[in-house]
């Protein structure tokens, strides 16, 4: 049987109180991490994470001591100020470790299945909020044996301790290779831009003048567009749209892992990034359950279109869906330096170091809602806007708006925009299988809840997988095993029709 291994052996005792002290006690809350106390912002952030190994509490609590409880946010209360109108500060306090670790027994007997079981805690989970009498995170530790994992790990944090990119850091800063037991993980390094010569024709000066014009011209647009927005353009209204106040509504947490290879095989063959081929395989995917849900409402409307000779989605006579649909993302982007920068490999050595917070801006992402007679159709258009996308500065301008009109008008002010129809989040993890705290880890899976809009697609990698995660209003989305079946089933049409029109070659595939 294997054993699991602690990255130091704490002696734990009920009541611990933080070894340093908290930075940021007395201090307010930022304007961004009091957005996240609003009622439609209100948002958790929920990371399920499945273990090929049972998992000792014990050794759990021990090392949580020495990294999270290290960390001045995972021991503070978020406590208002009566002197100050109310606004919440930081206060250090004690942490009883037995409020925040939850072990249940689990009688199976009252279940259909394990994985059932484990699906509906998690969404029991989003029916409730932590008590904010002790610091808001809890872990949920369930022993028991599910399709994919041995035993499953649930960590809750409010949203107003960190982004995930942040706790995405101190979580690897708990983890080791499972090939290097002394070894971080490693991430995903960014590629840096070729810096431009100094010298050169007046061609290279006119090319770097027309970019930097460019970047301009595309964020007053992009600016201008996020503001009419956040006014009164709303997305066209879909079976994936749901109504104002969806934030506090329970949600269905569930997910689907895909092979990372067959996203690289498009990704080589399209010339595109990762981000490109997910969305253009998302961007397929709610075409044919959108497609599937119009065609329901039509005499003899059948479901998705079946497949063509390309591997498509649908030829354009078999489409039910409505002309001109408007339908957009809200796409989060970090505004940190990237995970794998040699930065950030540094502070992850110690999870003390890892710096939390909300640093995130978002950009307004349209998706093409239509069914192609080529299947490469949707990776392309992904691969255009995001191109185009790339070349704003968009998330930065909407992160200082935030943090502004939180600042002067108060949070509701600015919260996360409604009027598109979903959110969208791809977060690059370890590129090897890794443990934390000693157990070997399966799968990742974050989402959130408390987000106003009904649905929220969450993207990871780990290891030679991809892991889609959906986090549903199961009033407006009722079959979110449907939507993950499009999900995969349209990265098989897009590397199918890849293989099929010679982008590769199939013998060293």
């Amino acid at each position: 049987m294997r054993t699991t291994r602690a990255l130091k052996p704490i002696q734990t005792t009920k009541n611990v109180e933080n070894i340093l002290s908290c930075p940021e006690d007395g201090q307010p809350l930022s304007p961004m991490a009091r957005k996240f106390h609003e009622p439609e912002s209100n948002v958790y952030i929920i990371v399920v994470i499945g273990f090929q190994t049972q998992i000792n509490p014990e050794v759990v609590k021990a090392n949580l001591v020495d990294t999270f409880l290290k960390q001045p946010r995972f021991s503070c209360l978020q406590v208002a100020d009566e002197k100050n109108g109310g606004q919440l500060k930081w206060v250090r306090t004690e942490v009883d470790l037995d409020n925040h670790v939850k072990v249940p027994s689990p009688d199976l007997n009252q279940v259909e299945t394990a994985d059932m079981y484990v699906e509906d805690y998690v969404s029991n989970l989003s029916r409730t909020k932590i008590s904010m009498s002790i610091p808001m995170w809890d872990l949920h530790i369930l022993n028991i044996r599910t399709l994919k994992a041995e035993s499953v790990g649930i960590i809750r944090v409010h949203h107003s301790i960190g982004d995930g990119v942040s706790l995405m850091s101190l979580f690897m800063s708990c983890s080791r290779k499972v090939s290097d037991p002394d070894a971080l993980p490693t991430l995903p390094t960014s590629k840096k831009p070729k810096p431009c010569s100094s010298s050169g024709g007046f061609l290279q000066h006119f090319i770097r003048l027309f970019s930097v014009l460019l970047i301009y011209w595309n964020t007053l647009v992009d600016v201008v567009m996020f503001v009419i927005t956040v006014l009164f353009l709303e997305d066209t209204k879909t079976p994936l749209k749901g109504p104002s106040g969806a934030g506090s509504t329970p949600r269905r947490i569930v997910h689907r892992i895909v092979s990372l290879d067959d996203v690289k095989l498009v990704k080589n063959a399209m010339n595109a990034t990762i981000n490109d081929v997910m969305v253009g395989v998302t961007q397929a995917a709610l075409s044919r359950y959108l497609n599937r849900k119009y065609g329901k409402n039509k005499k003899g409307g059948g479901g998705a279109a079946g497949k063509n000779k390309k591997g498509g989605g649908g030829a354009a006579e078999n489409s039910n869906l409505p002309k001109n649909i408007r339908l957009r993302a809200t796409s989060f982007v970090n505004l940190r330096p990237y995970l794998g920068n040699e930065v950030i490999s540094e502070t992850m050595k110690s999870s003390s170091d890892v710096k939390l917070g909300n640093l995130i801006g978002y950009v307004l992402f349209p998706f093409t809602i239509a069914l192609r007679e080529d299947a490469l159709d949707y990776v392309r258009s992904a691969k255009a806007t995001g191109k185009r996308k790339k070349a704003t500065l968009e998330a930065i301008y909407t992160y200082f708006m935030a943090k502004t009109l939180n600042k002067f008008f108060g949070a509701k002010w600015g919260s996360f925009p409604n009027q598109t129809t979903l959110l969208f989040s791809n977060v690059p993890g370890p590129q090897e299988e890794i443990t934390c705290f000693g157990h070997q880890v399966a799968y990742v899976a974050p989402t959130c809840y408390g987000q106003p809009n009904a649905l929220m697609i969450h993207v990871v990698s780990y290891a030679n997988k991809i892991n889609i995660i959906l986090s549903v209003n199961e009033g407006i989305v009722p079959d979110p095993y449907q939507l993950c079946d499009d999900l995969e089933e349209s990265l098989k049409l897009i590397k199918d029709a890849v293989i099929y029109q010679g982008l590769v070659d199939c013998n060293v595939y």
